[in-house]
């Protein structure tokens, strides 16, 4: 006997009337029509016609930083470069109980919107690795429901910390998963490709991913990817190498992004840019024409790259808004890439979900035999209703296992001359 089985749900592909069988944790069949007589399980679940999606997964976060806002006090600029400053004023006031209890309670968040895979930055700088500490503790109280990868993020510079490369190697030594850096952040241009040069080797060492910060700036001459994808290149990397943000290429000319896209596609270097955030912090220097700031992503996808969307901060030194909710990202993504095609919105999701995934290299994800029975099950048709609407969460499984549930939405009306009238947001066709 199966242990779940979903019935009526529609799927990501499109495919409508489709029947999802699990049983020990796994997607054992799926197919059309498939009902509870002929697959008898110990719990069914009607979707009614519902979406029934993998679970959202967010490849960019700052989870030792999350929930922060405010303390000791707000960015009052609002910039970038004003919340790495009120971050270092914070670092010394942290502690590791308050660091995982507000990073718990955003996990809840996540859970409870179907967000259950999360790669976060964590702050490597300070010789205490207080934040990576917390983090590690955090990553194993969630174990059992929510994946937890962890980035060595040198914030303040690798070459620029005194005895940054040290701290780093000490955050990879405690368990942490993958080699980060902020090549722009360096003192110089040089320093910032060197710090490229000197992280790409230590994970090839250590057989790691990586993950870098890289160019999130409006300068156009700001090209630590250039240097990222040879890197990657030269040291058998393909694959397993991410570059996060890449703001200056909004900036640069099209004559040298012609020659740089290629690259980053030939090096298989993945592309995680991050709407919310980037629309925010870039530009500022900017009155009129104001630049966007967001990565050329509908151009890096037409080139074979796998390009995610991240949501990188909640209400923390950078931002003051979020709420875990990757369709947000997803929704701010669509608008700013200008991907208004049925195609490029149907990206946009790919964005939060597969791709993600594939940045993560997270294994048996998906919605097929053999995957994790992980899903979540959207109050919405397709997925462009569910970017538009950001609907319900009915239901959110991980391994077959129930981790949240929220009610159908439905508005109650009594207009003047129509009489009493039920609205559900989702409209199934």
């Amino acid at each position: 006997m199966l242990d779940l089985l979903i019935t009526h749900a529609r799927l990501p592909d499109g495919r409508q009337n489709v029947s999802v069988a699990v049983h020990d944790g796994k997607i054992v069949e799926v197919s059309e029509g498939l009902s509870a007589v002929q697959a008898p399980a110990h719990e069914t679940v009607d979707a009614a016609g519902w979406l029934l999606s993998p679970p959202f997964v967010d490849p960019h976060f700052h989870m030792d930083a999350t929930l922060s806002y405010g303390l000791p006090r707000v960015n009052a600029s609002g910039t970038l470069l004003e919340g790495i400053a009120l971050w270092g004023e914070l670092k010394p006031l942290l502690t590791e109980e308050a660091l995982v209890e507000r990073a718990l309670a955003y996990c809840d968040w996540a859970v409870a919107r179907g967000l259950l895979a999360i790669r976060s930055h964590v702050d490597t700088s300070d010789p205490s690795l207080l934040p990576v500490r917390a983090m590690l503790e955090v990553k194993k109280r969630v174990a059992s429901y929510l994946d937890l990868q962890l980035v060595a993020f040198p914030q303040d510079g690798v070459l620029r910390t005194p005895g940054g490369l040290n701290n780093l190697r000490r955050a990879l030594d405690l368990g942490v998963d993958v080699v980060g850096g902020i090549p722009h952040f360096e003192r110089t241009m040089a320093d910032g490709a060197a710090s490229v040069k000197l992280l790409c080797e230590l994970a090839a060492e250590r057989g790691l991913l990586v993950d870098m910060h890289c160019d999130e700036s409006d300068d156009p001459l700001s090209r630590h990817i250039e240097t990222l994808a040879y890197e990657t290149h030269r040291l058998g990397l393909q694959g397993r190498v991410n570059g996060s943000h890449l703001t200056s290429m909004h900036s640069m000319d099209n004559y040298y992004v012609s020659k740089l896209i290629p690259l980053i596609a030939q090096s298989g270097v993945s592309a995680v840019a991050n709407p919310l955030i980037n629309i925010t912090l870039q530009g500022r220097h900017d009155s009129y024409p104001k630049r966007r700031g967001m990565t050329r992503v509908p151009e890096l996808m037409a080139a074979g790259v796998t390009v995610a969307f991240g949501h990188d901060c909640v209400m923390d030194p950078w931002y003051s808004l979020g709420s875990a909710d990757m369709l947000d990202v997803a929704h701010m993504g669509l608008h700013v890439a200008q991907m208004t095609s049925q195609e490029g919105m149907r990206a946009c999701f790919d964005a939060v979900t597969a791709n993600a995934a594939r940045v993560l290299h997270l294994s048996d994800y998906g919605l097929a035999p053999g995957c994790d029975a992980s899903f979540v099950l959207l109050q919405a048709r397709d997925v462009i209703e569910a970017i538009r609407l950001r609907p319900a969460r009915l239901g959110v499984w991980r391994k077959g296992v129930l981790l949240a549930r929220t009610p159908e939405q439905l508005s109650s009306l009594t207009l003047p001359g129509r009489g009493p009238t039920t609205l559900s947001p989702g409209l199934r066709a």
